[in-house]
């Protein structure tokens, strides 16, 4: 008769302790964090920055005003239309060692606040999800979940660059409307999203309470009908 694999004490002992540690992280977050946060983040979407009706209150100043029309007129000095349309806006660059660039008549543009405001909330939320998923290894679920939160920060990211891109057009072309009104659309767009994401997170940490809670004894006792085999 074969004889009964021997394991090693010490590999046996660590692995015991790997066990506990795991079991004792998942009765953690079923009797506490969980409901912690999906509690805080239910009241985070009560905010009043949150629940804003009326979006023309998120718009920011482009701080970057529509300049004064270049008035063309009769040249005595031999420059026609164009030339001296080139000689005036020549007059208003700044020079500098390197690349000739606009100076913006009120200084840097800014973000919009209020967005940047919430989206410092919701980063660290988002965040922190992501870990929780990566330490509770034994619920192959949670990697779905965690891949969701990643795509939330680059939702993030996308934003910022898509912003970027068109407060630069707005700089280079201040008398084009449409690129104004698109930056308050993306803007108010970015705000409906947030909330979506906040919503998102809660939702999620209820679906994790519930799906650890239902497979606690899983995690306690991982295929205990063959536990007492191994050893």
């Amino acid at each position: 008769m074969a004889s009964l694999l021997k394991v090693d004490p010490e590999v046996k002992l660590k692995v015991d302790s790997f066990r506990e540690r795991i079991t004792s992280e998942a009765e953690d977050l079923v009797a506490n964090f969980f409901p912690k946060k999906l509690l805080e983040l239910d009241g985070f979407l009560k905010d009043p920055i949150l629940n804003i009706h009326d979006l023309t209150q998120i718009h920011s100043d482009m701080n970057l005003p529509v300049p004064d029309p270049i008035l063309l007129t009769n040249s005595h000095d031999g420059l026609d239309g164009p030339n001296m349309k080139k000689r005036k806006l020549e007059e208003r660059e700044e020079t500098f060692q390197g690349t000739k660039v606009f100076v913006m008549p009120n200084g840097m543009l800014k973000s919009n606040q209020q967005l940047v405001d919430i989206i410092e909330k919701v980063k660290p939320e988002i965040r922190l999800l992501i870990e929780k998923c990566n330490t509770e290894e034994t619920v192959a679920e949670l990697r779905t979940v965690e891949s969701e939160a990643a795509s939330y920060l680059d939702q993030i990211s996308r934003y910022y660059i898509t912003r970027a891109k068109l407060v630069s057009k707005i700089a280079k072309y201040p008398h084009v409307e449409d690129y104004r009104r698109t930056v308050t659309e993306i803007d108010e767009k970015e705000y409906i999203s947030l909330r979506l994401i906040i919503s998102e997170l809660r939702n999620q940490y209820v679906t994790l309470h519930d799906m650890i809670l239902k497979n606690i004894e899983k995690i306690k006792r991982p295929r205990s009908s063959n536990a007492e085999t191994l050893y």
